[in-house]
């Protein structure tokens, strides 16, 4: 009797053993599995960052991002902070990566489709305009070699520039045009060989040239 009672303890410790043993080998095997459960997804909080704006970018509710935040009470947040998402958070930092470039890149690509259609425009408008102006210059040019001929003189040219920059339509007060002529002397015809005519005729008779009018002009500053 004493040796089958030895027996059967023997037994009934090796069968303990075993159990024991493979319990631990399941519990052990169970504890990546459990350690890969718990690991949570954490965001890193931006400037202009909110609990909503934060729930709706990785598809989480408000109440469940709270919860895990300990934010019962308060939305408050601040830059730099690291919170913790729901496990039900779907979109990963990878995926928002990709967005941003992705929205970026299309976003570059139609302001540059943009510019160089408005360049084209731009340039199409402008191109019938110079032709325009070189025209208008070409028969301005031809009309007043063809219909005045008068006095040309360096200083003729340069009292032009210092009484109206050398325009034709240039007005101060009652006078008017290249060289700042009295409105009355012209007579209503503001065309520009009759603005040449009449200078040339007042400065003959009040100066005997160009020149002399020049010097006067230094001297007064006006002629």
């Amino acid at each position: 009797m004493l040796f089958a009672t030895a027996a059967v303890a023997g037994l009934f410790v090796a069968g303990g053993a075993n159990a024991h043993a493979d319990q631990t080998a399941s519990a052990t095997a169970q504890q990546p599995q459990q350690a890969k459960a718990t690991v949570k997804k954490t965001v890193t909080v931006q400037s202009g960052d909110t609990l909503w704006g934060l729930s709706q970018k990785y598809n989480v509710s408000l109440s469940s991002l709270r919860a895990v935040n300990n934010r019962v009470n308060t939305d408050l947040i601040y830059v730099g902070e690291k919170l913790t998402l729901p496990t039900s958070a779907t979109v990963s930092t990878d995926q928002k990566t990709v967005a941003s470039t992705t929205t970026t890149q299309s976003t570059t690509n139609q302001q540059s489709v943009a510019q160089t259609q408005q360049q084209t425009q731009v340039q199409s408008q402008a191109q019938p305009r110079v032709q325009q102006r070189t025209q208008s210059t070409t028969n301005y040019s031809q009309s007043r070699s063809t219909s005045y001929t008068g006095s040309s003189s360096s200083a003729k040219a340069w009292i032009a520039n210092r009484e109206s920059g050398g325009s034709y339509t240039a007005s101060n007060g009652q006078y008017y045009g290249k060289y700042q002529l009295g409105a009355a002397m012209l007579h209503g015809d503001y065309s520009a060989a009759n603005q040449e005519r009449v200078a040339d005729q007042y400065v003959a008779a009040r100066y005997g040239s160009w020149d002399n009018a020049k010097s006067f002009w230094l001297q007064h500053g006006w002629y």
